[in-house]
């Protein structure tokens, strides 16, 4: 679990977040959902520890995460994967390296041990016998499924998705919702996921938080989200296509 106690962030004269109070569930996937600009990308940053709040506190567990001694950060670090809207992968390295990579950084483990755990995190994530094709190889939805591969890895408690279907067609962005479900719930995860796609809302956020120019604006479900009276939420839900999926949903 995640506890997220009256987080302000500012840079110079600027405040982007205020007082935002969150948490983030164990075991479930949690979504954090906004306009462009809402400020939930400097939350999340906030969340990994690329960025310090202001104000406020962030909690894992009972361990206030920016309060603790470098080496205390240093080893919540190693408990956290991240998956960027990129998918980051090191375009010099073959998707056996790039998932290689953290366990090589993080961990003591002979090479036999690290190989099994690459392919047994490939595996999960349907891509194989890629282990020595290099990402340009990949397709887009080939590409982030071998980023969450690498970010669970190190078999982390806390894992963290920033716009994980920006660029994919729908039916690739369903197999990734599909995935980071199954992954979050196979292992317990503490996911936090930022997003824009409204199909992703009503079809995974166990927790949907609303952040509306950098305040938190509702918290709430997805069996929830299409039926509030929230004003700022509806404008946010309503200006997007609307899918059979959530016509469906609807009624």
């Amino acid at each position: 679990m995640i506890v997220v106690n009256k987080v302000n962030k500012s840079f110079a004269d600027k405040q982007v977040l205020h007082n935002i109070n969150i948490t983030f569930e164990k075991g479930k996937v949690n979504l954090v959902i906004g306009r462009s600009g809402s400020g939930k990308t400097v939350l999340m940053k906030c969340l990994i520890g690329l960025l310090t709040p202001s104000e406020g506190s962030i909690y894992y567990g009972n361990r206030d995460f920016h309060h603790l001694t470098f080496s205390d950060q240093k080893a919540l670090r190693n408990e956290m994967g991240v998956v960027f809207q990129g998918s980051a992968l090191f375009d010099s390295l073959t998707i056996e390296e790039n998932l290689m990579f953290p366990l090589n950084m993080l961990t003591k483990q002979s090479f036999k041990e690290k190989l099994d755990r690459v392919n047994y995190c490939l595996h999960r994530v349907d891509l194989y016998n890629t282990n020595k094709l290099y990402p340009s190889e990949l397709s887009g939805g080939m590409k982030k499924r071998a980023a969450i591969a690498r970010a669970i890895a190190i078999n982390p408690q806390y894992l963290f998705c920033d716009e994980p279907n920006s660029g994919l067609d729908p039916k690739t962005s369903l197999i990734i919702d599909e995935l980071i479900t199954g992954i979050t719930h196979e292992f317990s995860m503490t996911t936090v996921v930022n997003t824009h796609d409204l199909n992703s809302v009503i079809t995974i956020g166990e927790t949907i938080s609303f952040i509306k120019d950098g305040v938190l604006g509702w918290y709430g479900t997805k069996d929830e989200v299409l039926r509030t009276e929230n004003e700022g939420l509806n404008d946010f839900i309503y200006a997007q296509p609307i899918t059979q999926k959530i016509r469906d949903f609807v009624h």
